[in-house]
């Protein structure tokens, strides 16, 4: 409390010496309808018969930028959970069943360039506030432009909002001795422009063995060789630790909510077999895009990546190293014949994976003797095409398709003779068609689409041990139907759309005795949700308040199994477990004239099931944030921003990121209670335009 009663005397101290000084400050969020959608490169909102979501990064935005959680749970449809820190799931209708941790199933591009490798698996966590200006995001299945997967898909945008050279750090503390630090310098010219950013965050965690320790850094420069080439160079370095306090079962969580796992049934627990994630990350990838005429392009992309893993549980000692690298390449054509516009696209994406994974005995946090040694190889490859026909800017029919093929061979290499084992997938097309009618400023769609998602290397080899090469690749179709409407002069923008999709071989997780993770085959699932958003802007003409935004979300989830036996038991007509039936999100941002703001996030979550028979539930639960802070100009090219804020204000009691189908009853991973957090950031911009 000290830190926040210092920053608001240092502000109060200030205010009158720099209000004459202070001029109008610009917030993004303001601006969001201007924010170009590149998604099946459509370029607009509704794309392909869905509705493209967008996170901004703003200077000015009322969350908490220690993480992404809040910003995520914003939107309708897509659900982020934090097991601990620096442990995240991603929720896109109900894809986070097959993701007990880490992301799959949700494809995720950093400035074009895969950044979920070609075994399926996404490190989010390598990722800081400052590495995006947006982010969009793409719900449902998405594979006529974006390979395998039937979850959704992410698009980072690193330099989208570049205006002019400008310089902004931030420094962030708060509960639980949590520091953060983000800075970036965007420096040249408009065609000759470059992106440095580095982060840094470091927290003892609210539970016993959550210490987290992270730096991050990246550069972004673009090149605009000519008036047909453009050459953008990437690179992302991540160096992450994060200890893992393990689930606890009820009587534990009710107990004690900060305690790690204790130890038991043979196991030690965290503490002592000092569970942890060690990770490095490594991205380098080239775009280039070169306009053959005015109606035809190419964007090309290369990559390389690698990660190295080291993790100590309670069960083991896992090593990993998993180099890999890809590309892919579209050409489009652009042509308009009198008051029709004609879209066509077409292209590839290849990516090729060398890992190496070593499972040993955990001596007190160090490897002990070698249990399995296994070198994997990874190829999946997608072949695309598009169609977009835009008649009078009135009607719009988009119809594309994918061809998709991924091939995995394991080599034991602890046991002799070597053990080899390998399995394709392949689907015989992934299509995709939506009709699209725009009135004015509304529009209704429709869209049906096939998504095919193969098993990703950590579903193939979980921590069992057992290669699983005998799982299948899940499929299902999805139906969706929606709209958007315009109101009130633009001020209020409300969105609805209602799906339904049903896959069949869906993948569950489920634990043995030894709490080991391993996957089986569902029958299939059918999933129906309604997904709601409205937001609301108004600017007043007084003299105290300056603009008032209001964003509700809503989203409806009746996620069952269809027809599902596992031995002589039948789940079938059961809910999903991870996924609530109902979900509200609310964000209100108050801008007063003399630089003074206040901005509240409620969060809303029904109750959880927490395995395939539905005898045990996570509460329902509600979150309460609030944000308050003062931005002021120093002189004509600098911003301050001084805020404090509280999340969990309500100090409710709730899991996050449970454990489903866990062995002994451990589903629970304790979210913090009521935490505070105060910040200062400042920003240059140079004054004179480019």
């Amino acid at each position: 409390m000290k830190k926040i009663i210092h920053c608001f005397l240092m502000t109060l101290l200030l205010q009158q010496f720099l209000y004459a000084q202070q001029e109008t400050v610009t917030d993004t969020s303001l601006t969001l309808d201007k924010i170009v959608v590149t998604a099946f490169e459509q370029n607009r909102t509704i794309s392909c018969g869905t509705i493209v979501r967008v996170i901004p990064n703003s200077h000015s935005t009322g969350y908490n930028k220690i993480s992404l959680v809040n910003a995520f749970n914003s939107l309708a449809g897509v659900r982020m959970e934090e097991r601990s820190p620096g442990s995240y799931r991603i929720n896109i209708r109900g894809s986070s069943l097959r993701s007990p941790f880490g992301v799959r199933n949700v494809k995720v591009y950093w400035n074009s360039i895969p950044v979920t490798d070609a075994g399926g698996n996404t490190y989010f966590n390598q990722f800081a506030y400052n590495n995006f200006s947006f982010i969009e995001i793409v719900k449902g299945p998405a594979g006529s432009m974006y390979g395998a997967g039937s979850g959704g898909v992410l698009l980072m945008h690193s330099m989208e909002n570049y205006k002019k050279p400008s310089l902004s750090v931030e420094y962030i503390t708060g509960s639980y001795a949590t520091q953060n630090i983000l800075a970036s310098a965007n420096f040249g010219a408009p065609n000759s422009r470059s992106l440095i950013t580095y982060a840094h965050t470091e927290s003892d965690g609210y539970r016993d063995h959550t210490k987290i320790k992270k730096d991050n850094a990246s550069f972004v420069s673009q090149f605009k060789i000519s008036d047909k080439q453009q050459l953008t160079a990437n690179i992302l370095y991540s160096n992450l630790f994060y200890e893992t306090p393990g689930g606890l079962t009820n009587a534990e969580f009710t107990a004690n909510l900060k305690q790690a796992r204790p130890a038991a049934g043979g196991f030690p627990g965290a503490v002592l077999a000092k569970a942890a994630i060690e990770q490095k990350n490594f991205l380098a990838g080239i775009n280039h895009q070169y306009n053959f005429t005015a109606t035809l392009k190419n964007t090309s992309s290369i990559y390389g990546a690698f990660a190295q893993i080291q993790n100590p549980t309670f069960r083991n000692y896992e090593r990993r190293n998993e180099p890999g690298f890809g590309g892919r390449t579209s050409f489009i054509y652009d042509k308009k014949i009198n008051e029709t516009k004609i879209q066509l696209i077409a292209g590839g994406e290849l990516q090729e994976g060398f890992f190496n994974t070593q499972v040993s005995k955990n001596k007190n946090g160090n490897p002990d003797t070698l249990q399995t040694n296994d070198d994997i190889h990874y190829h999946t490859y997608s072949i695309f095409t598009q169609a977009d026909i835009n008649f009078k800017d009135s009607w719009i029919i988009t119809a594309g398709a994918s061809i998709n093929k991924s091939k995995v061979e394991f080599s034991r290499l602890n046991s002799y003779p070597v053990q080899q084992q390998s399995r394709t997938y392949k689907n015989k097309l992934s299509p995709r068609l939506a009709v699209q009618k725009k009135l004015n400023n509304n529009a209704l769609f429709v869209s049906v689409s096939k998504g095919f998602s193969p098993p990703t290397i950590a579903e193939l080899l979980p921590s069992t041990g057992v290669i699983s090469t005998f799982l299948n690749a899940e499929e299902g179709i999805n139906y969706e139907l929606g709209g958007r409407v315009s109101l009130f002069k633009n001020k209020l923008h409300l969105e609805a759309t209602g799906f339904y999709f049903k896959l069949n071989n869906a993948l569950v997780t489920r634990k043995d005795s030894s709490n080991a993770d391993y996957y089986v085959n569902a029958g299939n699932t059918q999933q129906k949700g309604i997904e709601v958003s409205a937001d609301y802007i108004s600017f007043f003409h007084s003299t105290i308040i300056d603009y008032l935004i209001l964003k509700t979300a809503y989203t409806f989830s009746n996620f069952k199994y269809g027809d599902f036996k596992k031995g002589t038991v039948n789940f079938s007509g059961k809910y999903l477990p991870g996924v609530p039936k109902h979900t509200i999100a609310a964000v209100a941002d108050l801008q007063l004239k003399k630089g003074m703001y206040c901005s509240s996030t409620y969060y809303y979550a029904a109750k959880i099931f927490l395995d395939d028979a539905n005898t045990v539930a996570a509460s329902s639960y509600h979150l309460l944030g609030s944000r308050f802070g003062y931005k002021f100009a120093a002189k004509t090219k600098t911003l301050f921003n001084i805020y404090a804020g509280f999340d969990n204000l309500l100090n409710t009691t709730y899991s996050l990121g449970n454990d489903f189908n866990a062995a002994g009853g451990r589903f629970y991973n304790a979210a913090p209670k009521r935490n505070y957090y105060t910040g200062i950031s400042f920003q240059w911009n140079q004054h004179k335009k480019q």
